[in-house]
């Protein structure tokens, strides 16, 4: 929880700084899991973002729908303990007409508490484009889930979703940290579907920069095949 707070605390002395600026827009995305034997399983994910408004947060701006990018991965995971797993995967990045690769790796902590699931996850990938260096990160997430009824979300039920993240990047000897905040509304409509829909925030370029502020709405579709 003290990382969670600090995190908080670089967000809100980020707002104080002169020429923030800021991205608004939508990030749908739709997730597929196949459980395959002897514990292995199988992700697939597609995901959009397209801006609907960007600025300065001390100058007024119009609204102006933009597409920016697609992605689409695939991660293979493997439970190596009663709560732990081990996943590799690879994601294909579209944006103004290129084409970028990423390989992911995580290592992930999941935990039943009475009344909520606390997950651990670390995870590191590397960027590959024609035009730019390799980009490293190394990236930390806490995310809670909270059921709005009883010990567990059972099918029809409402579920609170709370993440936080916390991403090193490294590109061209040029780091930067982003932190990102995601709390989510979440509908379990049987055991494999359900619809997560909230907020999407990210900070970046707050070390020695102007701080950029993202605010995405996310909208995303679980399934379980």
């Amino acid at each position: 929880m003290k990382l969670y707070h600090l995190g908080l605390f670089l967000i809100a002395t980020s707002f104080c700084k002169a020429q923030s600026s800021y991205q608004f827009g939508i990030l749908p995305s739709l997730n597929i899991n196949k459980k395959l034997p002897n514990d292995f399983k199988l992700n697939f994910e597609l995901e959009s973002r397209q801006e609907l408004k960007s600025g300065l947060f001390n100058m007024p701006g119009d609204f102006n729908f933009e597409y920016e990018l697609t992605d689409f991965s695939v991660l293979a995971s493997k439970k190596i303990a009663i709560n732990k797993s081990l996943a590799l995967g690879f994601l294909a990045r579209i944006s103004d007409g290129k084409l970028t690769g990423r390989s992911i790796q995580q290592y992930i902590v999941t935990t039943r508490y009475p009344g909520f699931i606390l997950s651990h996850r670390v995870s590191a990938d590397q960027t590959f484009s024609k035009d730019e260096g390799t980009e490293y990160r190394l990236r930390y997430r806490l995310s809670s889930e909270i059921p709005l009824n009883g010990q567990s979300v059972d099918p029809k039920e409402f579920y609170i979703n709370l993440s936080n993240e916390y991403l090193n990047s490294l590109q061209d000897n040029t780091y930067d940290l982003e932190i990102r905040v995601g709390p989510f509304l979440g509908y379990k409509f049987m055991d494999t579907k359900k619809l997560e829909f909230g907020l999407d925030y990210r900070i970046n370029s707050f070390l020695k920069n102007s701080p950029g502020h993202r605010f995405w709405i996310g909208i995303n579709w679980y399934h379980a095949i």
